[in-house]
């Protein structure tokens, strides 16, 4: 049985297959990781990718039902977690728009998620608010999975982004990364910055003044050891990076839109400035993409977002079943 008081997940009675570190709990940020649970959620998405793959669904969550509550618009990440729950047996409350439900009456995000949860065994929330997702888990008595809460944090996106590069490559220890684009509103980044700090790594930050890395998060990486290398320029680092990790420049985040006519086609990549990169590296990107990709690039073979995108079908299938003592 998992109770919650004050928001702190409380586990009672768990039989030793269900302890495995993650059930019944919220996935809020990556903060809460140890490498040890990575490898472990790593092991099960690929258990799930072979079950995918040999017989394209499991009854492992048979039953079971979750509540996908997006206040922001959302393609791969909702319809990744639609269909890791479908896969697995269970059942999904699509809530995609908002402007659809009582949200639009005035309702608040405690209210809804007490409401959900009536129904369904696990909310996923998505939010324009930074926090949200602590607030969702502080009233909810079933487990939250932050989709991502504004500028601020993207979990499950740094899980699958991480899989993706230890699939790829084959180890993640010793890498050269670096993340180019809008660091400073990409969520994507922040966590994915932080959940590096676990590994034996080199980050570079490649961004116009106006959308460098947050202070917090690069005063968090360097408080963990890492040192912070910032350039302006792509060509400044591609001769040596193990993995580009690019982002568009999100215009939902600016205010003043000749800011953001300034910098949205700063960077792109190119098939040339690719024939610079090492033979064996992979370009990354969350998605959607403006621009900043050359479409010439995707049949490149380092070119590893399409396989990123699947990957995190697999790597939610294993959150879904650990958070609900499946896994």
């Amino acid at each position: 049985m998992v109770t919650k008081v004050n928001g702190s997940t409380k586990r009672v009675g768990l039989s030793p297959t269900m302890h495995n570190g993650f059930y019944g709990r919220d996935i809020l940020s990556v903060k809460q990781f140890a490498r040890e649970d990575l490898d472990y959620i790593f092991g099960v998405a690929e258990e799930m990718e072979a079950i995918v793959r040999r017989v394209g669904a499991t009854d492992l969550l048979k039953g079971s039902i979750l509540a996908n509550l997006f206040y922001e618009p959302s393609t791969r990440t909702s319809s990744s977690f639609a269909a890791a729950m479908q896969r697995l047996g269970g059942s999904v409350i699509p809530i995609n728009e908002v402007r659809y439900s009582s949200v639009t009456k005035g309702e608040s995000l405690p209210d809804t998620i007490r409401t959900l949860e009536a129904y369904a065994d696990l909310v996923v929330l998505r939010h324009p608010e930074v926090g949200a997702s602590q607030i969702a888990a502080r009233y909810s008595r079933k487990p939250i999975i932050n989709a991502g809460d504004g500028v601020g944090e993207h979990p499950t996106q740094a899980l699958l982004d991480l899989f993706t590069i230890q699939q790829e490559l084959g180890r993640v220890d010793g890498l050269h990364i670096a993340m180019a684009g809008d660091l400073k509103y990409g969520r994507t980044v922040h966590s994915l910055a932080r959940l590096l700090c676990l590994y034996d790594v080199e980050m570079s930050f490649v961004s116009p003044d106006i959308l460098r890395l947050p202070e917090e998060v690069r005063d968090e990486v360097i408080a963990l050891g890492k040192p912070v290398r910032e350039t302006h320029a792509i060509e400044d680092i591609i001769e040596t990076v193990d993995v580009l990790y690019v982002t568009r420049v999100q215009k939902e985040r600016f205010s003043d839109l000749t800011q953001y006519e300034s910098v949205r086609n700063l960077y792109e990549v190119t098939t040339d400035l690719m024939s610079r990169a090492k033979p064996k590296m992979i370009l990354m990107h969350p998605l959607p993409r403006v621009g900043e990709i050359h479409y010439d690039v995707d049949a490149d073979p380092r070119a590893a977002y399409f396989r990123q995108m699947e990957n995190g079908m697999y790597v939610r299938m294993a959150l879904l079943a650990a958070v609900l003592g499946k896994a």
